[in-house]
């Protein structure tokens, strides 16, 4: 039962994806340098409170050819132990992603520069992983709806695997706007559904704690439960009962309506997992935690 997946929450690593079966996603995991496409399942946005006046509609505002650099760092943490046995550590090396967006009449085109690890092996294999493209599809409400991503032909497997989670988690954690006019404190929240091997629902309440001109400070809170109290494990290799699980955290992000990507901010997100075997009485623990932030 070493069941080293590292990304059960969100931010599906190219490994993990291309073993899952049975949760709806069959896209091919990157590794042969040409442009790969995952659909990002739909966003349900639901207002609680349309705060103060003034209110309007929250809509991004950028022409086509828009242009922003910006730089996404992302880190994820996960041990595990089974039974008594030593707890394992099976985290993913810290990325920082600096990248160039444009936006098109479809969403957002990026150019990778250089990324960077503090682990000198994945360090290495992402010097060839700069120039590779990525770009967003989007909803009017700012949805992204799919991630396509085309790695350098030149970059190894496992830098192709480390871009492809970060942009996962950075997918994860982006906002979408109500359909209606809000002001500030206005609150609403998202409902997403998020395949990682089990379904999770995943719910973001975002409150708009400022608004100066086009920018917007929002204030988001993140809990995912599992839509299923079974765990179907990949490649068919049984299912585990889920005992105990608990993800859910917080963040605040500063968005430009007229640009394409969050200007500042950080979320972090983390939990526990507890899994029993119904064939034995083996009990596996999973403790997770991740960070996605951005600056310009």
């Amino acid at each position: 039962m070493v069941l080293a997946l590292g990304l059960s929450a969100f931010g599906v690593g190219c490994s993990d994806r291309a073993q899952s079966s049975g949760d709806g996603d069959s896209a091919e995991p990157l590794g042969i340098g040409k442009e790969v496409t995952m659909p990002i399942p739909e966003s349900v946005t639901t207002v609680v409170s349309t705060g103060e006046q003034p209110r309007s509609l929250l809509r991004p505002a950028y022409p086509a050819g828009t242009a922003q650099r910006v730089t996404l760092y992302t880190a994820y943490r996960i041990e595990q132990q089974l039974d008594e046995q030593p707890t394992h550590d099976y985290s993913t090396p810290a990325l920082t992603i600096p990248m160039t967006a444009r936006t098109t009449a479809d969403g957002i085109d990026l150019i990778l520069g250089t990324v960077t690890s503090p682990d000198p092996v994945l360090a290495k294999a992402l010097t060839k992983i700069g120039g590779s493209h990525a770009s967003f599809d989007l909803s009017e409400l700012g949805a992204i709806t799919a991630l396509r991503l085309e790695p350098a032909p030149e970059a190894p497997h496992t830098a192709r695997a480390a871009v492809e989670q970060a942009f996962y988690q950075a997918v994860y954690r982006s906002i979408v706007f109500p359909n209606e006019p809000v002001g500030e404190g206005a609150v609403w929240m998202v409902h997403q559904e998020v395949s990682s091997g089990m379904l999770l629902d995943q719910v973001t309440t975002a409150t708009l704690i400022e608004r100066e001109g086009h920018r917007l400070t929002i204030d988001l809170q993140v809990t995912q439960t599992p839509k299923s109290p079974v765990w179907n494990l990949p490649n068919r290799a049984g299912t585990l009962d889920i005992r105990d699980y608990v993800m859910q955290g917080a963040g605040t992000i500063t968005v430009d309506l007229g640009l394409p990507l969050p200007v500042s901010g950080s979320i972090t997100v983390g939990g526990h997992q507890v899994y029993r075997d119904p064939r034995a009485s083996s009990v596996l623990q999973q403790t997770i935690d991740t960070q996605v932030s951005w600056t310009e």
